[in-house]
């Protein structure tokens, strides 16, 4: 009975060290793609109303002057 155990020990003992050694190769590649997407309605809004303010402040700058 100790030979048996001694030699499943022994035969079995590089068998656990190699599978446990082994480094295994892994290759991650990450893909990033920018998609157009349409604009909703909100995003339109917001650009005019944008727009809108903008041409608004300019007018005042123009009012007031430029100092430079």
């Amino acid at each position: 009975m100790k030979k048996i155990v001694l030699t499943i020990l022994v035969l079995g003992l590089p068998f656990f060290t190699m599978t446990s050694c082994r480094e295994t190769k892994e290759k991650t590649v990450i893909i990033e793609k920018e998609v157009e997407k349409d604009k909703g309605i909100l995003e339109k809004a917001g650009e005019k109303a944008d727009k809108e303010v903008n041409e608004k402040i300019d007018d005042a700058i123009e009012k007031i002057g430029d100092d430079n």
